[in-house]
């Protein structure tokens, strides 16, 4: 079995999840087409690899477009989100080409902020329990038997609706005596999204020398949904937010590539890569409407792998260098309607903190 694990040293960190959910951008936690790649790389016929994936992060810098504003943070307006994730995959290998994946992941959020609670008191809103699963399917072009120094897949699959879209907390000083209220939390803590998504990618490695290889993958979930009914309450912040009572169903994609260097034959590897994902502001297959906050984390990504019999352990963590939070459909419509400029912010985070643990289980002999 070692030996199938063995490229699968040489590209952990194109199989990191591929995409994180970094802030407000309603970045889900959310693993590639075939749940958690690093689970399904190279597995051979009749194998079965489960593993786990921790992530954190927190997210307060706000930005508008390109440019940041530290205001909030110095004034203390800024929103927080702390966001925990963790997935549960399992991955079969179908034949030497073709592998299975199914997903469960569960998540808990926390949500700090002044606005959303009349202004004058910061108070906390909380989310958690089971995201949204995914199941998928995976071609390797080459045998994985053969292919150990290099091999590109080829992958697609479902997303469900199996977490809240409209889970809800005690929202403060917001009744129509400043009394406090039950409502759904913001959408980028909500577990799930309501809609039932598409997702095609890829992932793939070459070696190039023998302790170095490169590596990349990218994917995109299609929501054709257009909105999950589930109300914002911005309406109720300022009439002109009208267009956002109702949280939008967005698409979402991932992009990452890198170098990863192997030690200790190869017990121990390194990586550092780049990674691009975010939330675009129209979707591929139906409309665009309703409340979403788009945008783009640009990260440098370094990582480290230990490998141990059939375990492996890893960890990684994205650092922001580039974010962007364009202007959204309802933006432009406000823009349009009212002859001013109109542009929301979204908070983002500054890093990631992602550790996983991939156990390979020899289901017969070779």
């Amino acid at each position: 079995m070692r030996k199938y694990f063995l490229p699968l040293i040489l590209v952990f960190c194109a199989s990191l999840n591929t995409v994180f959910g970094q802030g407000c951008v309603a970045i889900r936690h959310f693993s590639t087409c075939s749940g958690n790649p690093n689970a399904s790389l190279q597995s051979s016929k009749g194998y079965v690899i489960v593993s786990t994936n921790y992530r954190y992060f927190k997210s307060f810098r706000h930005f508008r477009g390109t440019h940041e504003e530290p205001d909030r943070v110095s004034n203390g307006t800024e929103v927080v989100n702390h966001s925990h994730a963790l997935d549960i995959n399992v991955t079969y290998g179908l034949s030497n080409h073709i592998f299975l994946n199914a997903t469960l992941p569960f998540v808990y959020n926390e949500r700090s902020s002044l606005y959303e609670h009349g202004r004058t008191e910061r108070h906390t809103t909380y989310s958690k329990g089971l995201a949204d699963a995914r199941i998928g399917a995976g071609y390797w072009l080459k045998d994985v038997r053969e292919a150990h120094s290099g091999n590109l897949a080829f992958l697609i699959g479902l997303k469900f609706p199996t977490g809240k879209y409209a889970a809800t907390s005690t929202f403060y000083n917001v009744g129509p005596n400043g009394e406090s209220e039950i409502r759904p939390v913001d959408q980028s803590i909500q577990p799930g999204d309501g809609g039932v998504g598409i997702t095609v990618g890829f992932l793939g490695f070459k070696q190039i020398a023998p302790r170095l290889s490169v590596y990349g993958s990218g994917f995109y979930l299609l929501n054709p949904r257009e909105t999950n009914g589930t109300r914002t309450y911005r309406e109720t912040l300022s009439p002109i937010l009208q267009n956002e009572s109702i949280m939008s169903v967005t698409d979402q994609f991932a992009a990452t590539a890198g170098f990863t260097y192997s030690l200790l034959n190869p017990s121990l590897s390194f990586s550092l890569g780049g990674r691009f994902e975010g939330i675009p502001v129209h979707d591929l297959i139906g409309g665009s409407e309703g409340f979403r906050r788009p945008g783009m984390v640009g990260s440098l990504e370094p990582g480290i792998m230990y490998m141990k019999g059939q375990m492996m352990f890893s960890l990684s963590v994205p650092i922001a260098l580039y974010r962007n939070r364009p202007q959204s459909v309802t933006d432009l419509e406000t823009q349009k309607a009212t002859g001013e400029h109109r542009a929301g912010d979204a908070a983002f985070a500054d890093y990631l903190i992602n550790a996983g643990i991939t156990w390979g289980i020899r289901s017969k002999k070779e």
